[in-house]
Order: C-alpha cells, then sequence, then structure tokens
C-alpha cells in the first residue's frame, strides 16, 4: 500500500474509531469529514460502514495485542503489565461504543471472537510471563483467570470517570497476582 493511501486509512479508522466509541450511529460523510479524506477516499477503502466498523474493530484488537510487546520494549515487565491494562481498559470502551455498530454488521461470529480472545489472552500472557520471569507476578498465574478478573472493565460506563474506575481495578487484580 502506498505511504499516502496507508496514511489515508489509518486517519480514516482513526476518526471511525473515535465517532464509532462515541456514537455507534454516524454517517459515513460524518466520518470522512472528521478523517479530512474525501467520500469517495473513504468508500475505496471501506465500501460499507459494516466494513468500516469491522474494521476498527479489528484495528482496535490490534492495537491492544500489539502494545504487550511494545511496552515491554520500553518499560519493566510490572510497568508493561500496568500500562496494558490501561491499555485494555480504553479497548473495553471503545469496543463498548462500537456494540451497536457490530451489532448492526451483524457480526457475531464464534469463531472470530474466539480469535479475537486469544490474541488478548496471548498478549497477557507475554506480559505475564515476563512479570514472572521479572519475579513480581506469581508463577502458575493463567492469563485466563486474569481476564475473567477483568471482565469488570467492560462493565464500566463510558460517561463516568471509568479511567480512575479502571486503574483501580487494575491494582485489585495486580495485588491479586503478585508474588
Amino acid at each position: 500500500m502506498r505511504a499516502d493511501a496507508r496514511q489515508n486509512r489509518d486517519a480514516i479508522l482513526g476518526a471511525a474509531t473515535r465517532a464509532l466509541a462515541e456514537s455507534g450511529q454516524i454517517s459515513m460523510n460524518a466520518i470522512a469529514q472528521r478523517a479530512g479524506v474525501g467520500n469517495a477516499t473513504l468508500h475505496r477503502n471501506f465500501p460499507t460502514i459494516e466494513a468500516l466498523t469491522l474494521a476498527v474493530y479489528q484495528h482496535e484488537v490490534d492495537s491492544v495485542a500489539a502494545s504487550a510487546s511494545e511496552y515491554l520494549a520500553e518499560h519493566t515487565a510490572d510497568a508493561a503489565l500496568r500500562l496494558w491494562i490501561d491499555r485494555l481498559a480504553r479497548y473495553a470502551m471503545t469496543k463498548r461504543g462500537l456494540a451497536d455498530a457490530l451489532q448492526a454488521a451483524a457480526y457475531s461470529s464464534d469463531a472470530h471472537f474466539a480469535e479475537v480472545y486469544n490474541q488478548i489472552a496471548g498478549a497477557l500472557t507475554l506480559l505475564l510471563n515476563a512479570a514472572i520471569e521479572q519475579g513480581t507476578v506469581r508463577a502458575g498465574t493463567d492469563p485466563h483467570d486474569v481476564l475473567l478478573a477483568l471482565a469488570g472493565l467492560w462493565q464500566m460506563n463510558p460517561d463516568s470517570d471509568w479511567q480512575q474506575q479502571a486503574r483501580t481495578l487494575g491494582a485489585i487484580v495486580l495485588r491479586g497476582i503478585r508474588d
């Protein structure tokens, strides 16, 4: 993909992520305007709102998964795990905002949800293994149990002080898995 085409696609995904997280109901024209691209560019990349919604969702999942390695490259394992939980909370709020749009896109593939879960669990496994090796997380900590404990992230109200709630929930979970 050409650099300008990649920039346009990234701008569209960024604008759509913000717009759909704010409201599951937004027009393609509004997203094109927010992204600073023409309607033709938007439709060339994403012919329907459903295609755009699914791309935003997958982009967010990929971003959460990739952030684990990025955080580990720049921080201690313990700090990377804390940062990743914060990133997971932002993903939860975005996904919550996308819920109506995902439902409208008839997105209900159990196989794809399993793939998404495995991406998230894989990222967490990487972080937990590094923290176990660092000696800050108890050996044998199961990433699936940690994700279950973090499920409260999806219960937060995006109109509340969800960032503080996420930090509190993350701190509780981290205390529970410390060595």
